[in-house]
């Protein structure tokens, strides 16, 4: 028992700072938005910790996550409740994937890939949706100042938010269910 809470602890860790570095590396990610955001492979470790670990396990490497953009990457915050959302909300929220994370496993361990794909995109859906979620709310409240002169303070949040988290939902089902595909015994949760 002893033995996989420390296995918990140390995939949580390690999976949390490697989304962190998926995330800083240049040319492993594209940036091109002026108020932050930027389509990149730094999703895809927590969604793996979420479907190895659960809700848990996902909310928790979320967390660091969000916790470790804030201390390392330079972030934008405009207010401390902006920060919040933006880093530790919207960054946490992507473990919720981990509600899937035992249809997952069995679906792989039967060698459902349909099945295993169509869950795998639920949850990275969920995840990714939250976080967009996350994101689209600060963007109304704290970055609606940028709205062209005209525009809804909503459908700019809308767009420019969705600009980047729909590439990086679609790269991230993508790639989490070849991982999955490609190396079930090692990304799935020891029993």
């Amino acid at each position: 028992m002893r033995s996989k809470r420390t296995l918990f602890l140390i995939e949580v860790a390690i999976f949390a700072a490697m989304a962190l570095l998926l995330d800083i590396i240049p040319f492993l990610k594209f940036a091109i938005w002026p108020q932050g955001g930027s389509v990149s492979f730094a999703m895809i470790p927590i969604f793996i910790v979420a479907f190895r670990w659960g809700l848990k396990g996902g909310l928790t490497a979320g967390f660091l996550f969000g916790m470790l953009q804030v201390v390392m990457s330079g972030p934008i915050i405009l207010t401390p409740v902006q920060g919040f959302l933006d880093y530790i909300v919207a960054f946490t929220v992507i473990g919720t994937a981990g509600v899937f994370a035992k249809p997952v496993q069995k679906a792989i361990k039967n060698s459902k890939p349909l099945q295993s794909f169509s869950y795998i995109t639920m949850g990275v859906f969920i995840g990714s949706g939250l976080r967009f979620l996350a994101h689209f709310i600060a963007g109304i409240a704290f970055f609606g100042h940028y709205a062209p002169e005209g525009q809804p303070v909503w459908l700019y949040s809308l767009l420019y938010s969705g600009s980047y988290m729909l590439p990086s939902f679609i790269l991230s089902a993508i790639l989490v269910f070849l991982l999955f595909y490609k190396q079930p015994r090692t990304l799935l949760q020891a029993a």
